[in-house]
């Protein structure tokens, strides 16, 4: 009797009662949702589960399970709108809500490159998206909200909130920017662990080091390529992870040319042409009146 009151009273002392149920609910059927979707995924690129329905043959008309996330999001946002928190559709929206979110990210790669890269190395990016995902939901869920500025009559705390709050999203943000999401995240419970990153390099790869770093200042390139070398020992075992989650990548083809593309190169090759063709006319110009010129000091020395 006591071992079956215990997990309702740890519910309702730690989720129900501080008003967290349904962020708990979100982030258990997100988490939930994308370990399905990512398990069957692999299951049916697997040739050991042949029996395994959704094996698919990229190419024609396919709608990606990011279709039936965003449609799943609408569904419980509006459901939980709707129902303005009543029980159990509250319950029922959060758990809708987060199911999508996970079919979502789950293709996040998907958002920001033109072709199907789930499998190939780009495809990286939707683990560590969710990743993120998860990691800002525990933090919420946890208690630990940056966003939340104290008001009241005393303007100087307020301001000071204010102050503290934009300082430690703005610390994050630039964490972030750098790859250093680590400290990005620490910075949102304990700002002084964003300072760390904020003044050390960013990763080679990394939106800062685009910006920053490469023709700019090929040094900072140099040492941030070799302070995050692939050999390191953490980041071998974030690779590890990453295929144990998402399975080892492969090698797309390169993606077919555009039209554009095709008359942007064959008008490159015509000013390629028509510039040697005048470079080869200027230069036989040349020749001739070098000719002309050599004939007539002959003629006018004898």
């Amino acid at each position: 009797m006591v071992l079956a009151t215990f997990p309702a009273d740890q519910w309702r002392e730690y989720v129900q009662e501080p008003g967290r149920e349904g962020i708990f609910l979100v982030l258990a059927a997100f988490l939930g949702s994308f370990l399905f979707i990512r398990t069957s995924a692999r299951m049916s690129r697997s040739e050991r589960f042949p029996w395994w329905p959704g094996s698919v043959v990229t190419g024609g008309v396919h709608l990606h399970h990011l279709v039936w996330g965003i449609c799943l999001m609408m569904a419980g946002g509006t459901l939980g709108f709707a129902f303005g928190g009543q029980a159990p559709w509250f319950q029922v929206s959060a758990i809708v809500f987060g199911i999508g979110v996970g079919l979502t990210f789950d293709e996040f790669a998907l958002w920001v490159y033109l072709r199907d890269v789930y499998w190939a190395r780009e495809g990286r990016q939707s683990i560590d998206a969710v990743a993120i995902t998860a990691a800002f939901m525990g933090l919420i869920f946890l208690g630990i909200n940056p966003l939340k500025i104290a008001t009241g009559d005393d303007v100087l705390a307020t301001l000071v909130s204010a102050g503290y709050t934009l300082g430690a999203l703005l610390i994050t943000g630039v964490c972030f920017v750098k790859g250093r999401f680590f400290h990005g995240f620490g910075a949102l419970v304990f700002p002084p662990v964003g300072l760390w990153g904020l003044v050390r390099l960013g990763k080679p790869g990394s939106p800062w080091a685009r910006w920053r770093y490469g023709d700019r200042d090929p040094e900072r390139q140099r040492r941030a390529a070799e302070r995050f070398a692939q050999h390191r020992r953490s980041a071998v075992l974030v690779e590890r992870l990453r295929a144990a989650i998402g399975g080892f990548p492969v090698e797309l083809p390169a993606p077919p040319a555009t039209r554009e593309e095709d008359a942007a190169a064959a008008e490159r090759r015509a000013h390629a042409a028509s510039v040697e063709a005048a470079l080869e006319v200027q230069a036989r110009a040349m020749a001739e009146a070098q000719a002309e010129a050599r004939g007539e000091h002959r003629t006018g020395q004898r």
